[in-house]
């Protein structure tokens, strides 16, 4: 397997390898290309995104400045709306479904490193996918830890710190966090 292949896989992988750090450079050049966009270039602006991301289905907009490792990780469905200051960990894939809405500086994050510290001292890093539901709205400052699955219909509050799956039609909050009440 090469080191690319590993890492999409969640297993142990070498972020130095060659191939990989193109591929962050190239997500580095774009990002920085959108964050340094004028509102008045829109059109740009989705060029830039839809050279990014993996996929993008539907209309979608995201608020610059915006940083993510690779980009290329990162599929997003119809009606999705990213706020400034967002940061996306994509050294596994980030799906999002329909009418997603991330408030200002929300992180979602992928990459892991081995709680082992001989192998983390190695420089070794692995990652755990994170899927998002349809209808979910993220508050402002939350964070999505690897591994996270969020079903439908989910209102995370600002600042949460999402550590484990989350059931569809609930609002969640703090940090950890946890289910506040049931919505409809």
């Amino acid at each position: 397997m090469t080191e690319k292949e590993k890492m999409l896989a969640g297993e142990l992988y070498e972020s130095w390898d060659d191939q990989l750090v193109v591929e962050r450079s190239r997500a580095r050049q774009l990002t920085y290309a959108l964050n340094h966009t004028k509102e008045s270039e829109s059109h740009y602006r989705n060029q830039l995104l839809h050279d990014l991301f993996g996929s993008i289905e539907g209309e979608m907009s995201l608020e610059p400045p915006f940083h993510c490792d690779y980009g290329s990780n990162i599929h997003v469905g119809d009606g999705f709306f990213a706020n400034f200051g967002c940061i996306f960990l994509d050294v596994c894939a980030i799906t999002i479904g329909k009418r997603v809405l991330l408030g200002p500086q929300v992180q979602i994050y992928t990459a892991t490193h081995p709680m082992d510290r001989k192998t983390r001292a190695s420089g070794l890093e692995s990652g755990k996918p994170v899927t998002i539901g349809d209808d979910v709205w993220i508050g402002g400052n939350a964070v999505i830890c690897p591994g996270v699955t969020i079903c439908d219909n989910v209102i995370i509050g600002a600042g949460a710190v999402v550590t484990k799956d989350v059931p569809s039609d609930v609002f969640i909050g703090g940090n950890p966090a946890s289910i506040i009440k049931e919505v409809e």
